[in-house]
């Protein structure tokens, strides 16, 4: 990949995510948008379905992209449905990704990272590209080795159809990997639904709210004896704040190989 210019491919290129970050990759100097992915805007130019200064055409699918134009790196926001398959795709040809996607799994990324790994290239995802959301990841595992008890809670609007949401899931695997939870009643003591405490994620819990007025806010609550702490994010009603960690993880994913998860690990580097 040349250290000059990165050329993007971008998936969900007529999503509510992409205006900004287009917008942004068109001012980049060592960034360029060379194609996009969307069925309903396949066969038209970038700028006449994203406004893009860039030269080159929205295709309707990651391989046809591709195969029309070389590309360096794949950023999709596309869909819980689509972004299994987009991922492979863009592996198998050799391009490095940017996963701005929710509904993969653990076990999804494992099968993903072997795959990039016998290619030889890179794949950075995170459950959300703000900063904002980052620094909670960092604040949460810093309290998870010191602190046994904590659940997450996850808002989404009512019409998002993954739970839990690709950020609650990115923090409770990354807080299960530290250590787990200690539970106060064992799932088999429990009287009444058990659903009622919410999925295991990870061995910890997660409850999913979905409600309208919500965009994506996380929440996770620290509880000890006669105290608790409290972490929370929440996005608002723009795409906005995914642009800086996206372009970040643009930048730095030619330089990763196999799957690396969570903005926190670049701007914090773990």
């Amino acid at each position: 990949m040349s250290p000059r210019m990165i050329r993007v491919c971008f998936a969900g290129i007529t999503g509510w995510t992409a205006p900004p970050i287009v917008a942004a990759l068109d001012r980049a100097e060592d960034l360029t948008l060379v194609s996009g992915v969307s069925r309903s805007s396949a066969g038209r130019s970038l700028a006449e379905a994203v406004g893009s200064r860039a030269e080159g055409q929205v295709y309707g699918s990651v391989a046809e992209a591709l195969a029309a134009e070389p590309a360096d790196v794949l950023v999709d926001y596309t869909s819980a449905a689509s972004v299994g398959p987009h991922v492979r795709t863009a592996i198998e040809a050799g391009v490095h990704v940017v996963v701005g996607s929710s509904g993969l799994t653990a076990e999804d990324y494992a099968a993903l990272d072997a795959l990039a790994r016998e290619r030889g290239v890179g794949v950075i995802a995170a459950g959300n590209f703000s900063v904002m959301a980052a620094v909670l990841s960092r604040a949460a595992a810093l309290a998870a080795e010191h602190l046994e008890h904590w659940e997450i809670i996850d808002y989404a609007s009512a019409t998002k159809p993954d739970v839990p949401s690709g950020t609650a899931r990115e923090l409770a695997e990354s807080l299960g990997a530290i250590r787990a939870p200690e539970q106060g009643v064992p799932d088999a003591e429990l009287i009444g639904p058990p659903e009622a405490r919410g999925a295991e994620v990870a061995g910890g819990r997660v409850h999913s709210v979905r409600l309208p007025s919500f965009v994506v806010s996380t929440e996770v609550v620290f509880g000890g004896d006669g105290e608790r702490l409290t972490l929370r994010h929440d996005a608002g009603a723009t795409p906005d704040p995914y642009t800086t960690g996206t372009l970040l993880a643009v930048r730095r994913v030619g330089g990763t190989v196999g799957v690396r998860r969570g903005l926190d690990s670049l701007l914090f580097d773990v």
